[in-house]
């Protein structure tokens, strides 16, 4: 069953494939790391403060994932230069991955995030919009979902996510 525009993907399906650009204008797809877990988590903006706040935390506990030979991915609308400059700001030491493609209405169509299930309808002040749900997701090594933190609160998520990652190990 796809995920819908308003659910994330479950843990146990294979994680959909991506060929994005990060900040240095490097492509990564999620098969070039087969045979090793990674940590994809999609922030709704860069440079904003929960999302920043994010980005710092996986920064920091960086070499507690590298120890579990566990690949970081971040992921976010905006275009590599965006994300160049997002990435050079905080000193991330991570890829930071572009899903900017642009729609026929010249609006953000990130066809990533609505694979995964996490483009959906926001609110803010009385008015909608569509925007990136904070998710993240550990993908194992055969490449499934093996856990998915959805509407993610920054304080201790990236514990939660090291401590998943060590039982998955």
């Amino acid at each position: 069953m796809p995920a819908t525009a308003n659910e994330p993907i479950k843990a146990g399906r294979k994680a959909p494939a991506f060929k994005l650009k990060d900040q240095d204008g490097n492509t990564h797809a999620l098969s070039d790391y087969a045979g090793r877990p990674v940590v994809l988590f999609f922030y709704p903006k860069d440079n904003t403060s929960g999302c920043t706040k994010e980005a710092c935390d996986f920064r920091d506990q960086l070499p507690a994932f590298e120890k579990l030979d566990a690949a970081v991915l971040g992921m976010s609308i905006l275009d590599v230069k965006s994300k160049a400059k997002f990435a050079t700001k905080h000193d991330l030491n991570f890829p930071i991955l572009a899903d900017d493609r642009e729609g026929d209405d010249g609006k953000p169509d990130p066809a990533i995030a609505q694979k995964y299930g996490v483009w959906v309808e926001k609110s803010m002040y009385g008015k909608t919009y569509m925007g990136i749900e904070r998710t993240t997701f550990l993908i194992d090594a055969q490449g499934k979902v093996a856990q998915v933190w959805s509407k993610v609160k920054v304080p201790g998520h990236v514990d939660e996510v090291a401590e998943a990652l060590r039982e998955l190990s």
